[in-house]
């Protein structure tokens, strides 16, 4: 299932994400997901593990026109030159010339640096060296000043995301906009007890799924694009098993009642790492 930028470029809409992957580890875990059938993969230059991924990539012998391959630029990196010395060294790692989006980590709003980072990011793309280009952890009065002053809007805005920290109005805003919402830790990172919800454990009973697959289902029907990540080979075919059924109206409406404003990561207007 793909996802139409709104620069005409297509996204899968489920991924597999390799935050706090062990380097290690990460060539073998990208490995599975690939063997399972994800063609996807979401990394970023503070994880660590491009190399790792670079080596799972190179290994698999999928033409590269079949793979997307999303970094991200880390705060501290974000100015002018910083950002192409950044993007060239997650390349080289990566053992890419091209990576398919490339966003800014975190708007860091303390730092004022986004936009003077954006328009090198512009640059980037015009040169081919990302595909497509967006943001993640932003705001809408972030987004609204970084699109008054630039020719390009973002492509995607990847933010915290699951179903008691749904971000509707956010989510509406992006629609307006035409930027594309990504979720990261759509599971919650087992920070609460969203299986155990009835809203979720009922469906996940009633479609004999599990309950990270009802919800993972739940934002793709909500056109999200989500990228689950686990260190388990099972788990990720679980995770992707997920178009054999759909969840009903009243099924959906139930998980979305259980938005409680929740927050289990960083909140964009104050980190500062």
């Amino acid at each position: 299932m793909q996802i139409t930028l709104n620069d005409g470029n297509s996204i899968p809409q489920l991924g597999f994400g390799v935050f706090q992957v062990d380097p290690d580890h990460a060539e073998r875990i990208v490995t599975d997901a690939l063997e399972v059938g994800y063609r996807h993969i979401d990394t970023a230059a503070i994880y660590g593990n491009e190399e790792g991924v670079g080596r799972a990539i190179a290994k698999s012998g999928i033409p590269r026109d079949e793979l997307f391959i999303t970094t991200k630029l880390w705060n501290s990196e974000q100015g002018t030159q910083t950002v192409r010395d950044a993007m060239n060294v997650s390349l080289a790692k990566l053992g890419l010339d091209h990576v398919d989006l490339y966003l800014i980590h975190w708007p860091r709003p303390d730092l004022d640096r986004y936009i003077e980072t954006w328009h090198v990011f512009e640059e980037l793309q015009s040169k081919g060296l990302a595909t497509s280009i967006g943001v993640s952890n932003f705001h809408e009065q972030h987004l609204d000043r970084l699109i008054a002053a630039s020719t390009v809007v973002p492509a995607v805005d990847q933010v915290e995301l699951h179903p008691a920290f749904s971000q509707a109005p956010l989510r509406e805003y992006l629609r307006g906009k035409g930027i594309a919402t990504e979720a990261w830790g759509p599971l919650g990172q087992g920070k609460y007890d969203l299986f155990g919800m009835p809203a979720v454990a009922d469906a996940a009973a009633a479609h004999g799924v599990t309950p990270a697959q009802v919800v993972i289902r739940w934002h793709l029907q909500h056109e999200i694009i989500v990228f689950p990540k686990t260190n388990s080979r099972e788990r990720m075919a679980e995770n992707f098993d997920v178009f054999g059924f759909e969840l009903s109206a009243a099924e959906m409406a139930a998980i979305d009642g259980l938005d409680q404003g929740l927050r289990v990561g960083s909140n964009p207007e104050t980190a500062t790492f």
